[in-house]
């Protein structure tokens, strides 16, 4: 990202695009067993019987992790990796790469000086909206087939892979379908964007400022530091606000993806907080 002060290093569109997106794709891989456990603990719905509630196949993110790996093997914890590549060269690369450009729109070409805080998260929740906006087949897909769990002897699976699972659902549920729990999505994910991109911006800017520092990888680590910090506290609300915990906006999305019977975010809302609250 481009410094506001000091010597400026232009880098085109495409470059931003690439690098961030590299990087996207390298977090994917390392995290992606724990997305997959998070997922099926968010589809997992309490199920009664008679007057006695089931115990829950999954207990906890680590136990989860066990579960799936002790039940379908190791590999399975990998599922829906290559729809979540397709996600972050898309969503990765469009958010940060976007950002720049987006940033001195808004506070035009003339613009001296340093830029206004609000500029920098209006860009913020701009390129986080477009981006996902963009990446969220990709999303839908992902979550799809990291839902699919043990199936018993003789169950086909629902999708044989990504592009499989991309083709299955243009032809039964519809083109339209690929865009499924894009509301939730991009309340979330615009958010938790101009919360990192405007904070990192805001505090290497400050950092900038104090004799002896440049812009160096030195200063871009403690602007990340700084910027990881202000999204855990901007996000961890987001994702738990709501009149229960289990009505979370990362929760309604993952489950609109998961289940093509919902018929609106609304309406998963209301199901979500009638059946398991």
């Amino acid at each position: 990202m481009v410094a506001d002060h000091g010597s400026k290093t232009e880098i085109s569109f495409a470059g931003r695009f690439a690098s961030s997106a590299i990087a996207a794709c390298f977090a994917e891989l390392c995290t992606i067993p724990l997305d997959t456990a998070k997922v099926r603990l968010q589809l997992q719905k309490k199920a009664a019987m008679g007057d006695v509630v089931a115990i829950p196949k999954y207990r906890g993110l680590l136990g989860t992790v066990a579960t799936i790996a002790r039940e379908e093997g190791l590999t399975a914890l990998w599922k829906g990796i290559i729809p979540g590549l397709h996600r972050q060269c898309l969503f990765g690369g469009l958010r940060i790469g976007l950002y720049e450009p987006v940033k001195s729109f808004y506070v035009g070409d003339n613009f001296v000086g340093d830029i206004p805080l609000s500029k920098k998260i209006l860009a913020g929740l701009t390129t986080g909206a477009l981006a996902i906006t963009v990446a969220n087949p990709t999303d839908l897909v992902k979550v799809r087939l990291q839902a699919e769990g043990k199936l018993p002897p003789g169950v086909p699976r629902r999708y044989s892979g990504a592009m499989n699972a991309y083709h299955t659902i243009i032809r039964q549920e519809g083109l339209g379908a690929l865009w499924t729990g894009l509301g939730p999505n991009i309340a979330r994910n615009a958010i938790i964007n101009a919360a990192e991109l405007a904070s990192y911006d805001q505090v290497k800017q400050t950092i900038l400022k104090i004799p002896g520092f440049t812009d160096n990888v030195f200063t871009h680590l403690l602007a990340g530091l700084g910027a990881g910090f202000f999204a855990v506290c901007v996000g961890s609300p987001v994702d738990v606000v709501s009149f229960q915990a289990n009505c979370s906006l990362v929760l309604v999305k993952s489950r609109m993806m998961g289940d093509s019977s919902y018929k609106s975010t609304l309406d998963c809302f209301i199901k979500t907080l009638k059946n398991d609250v």
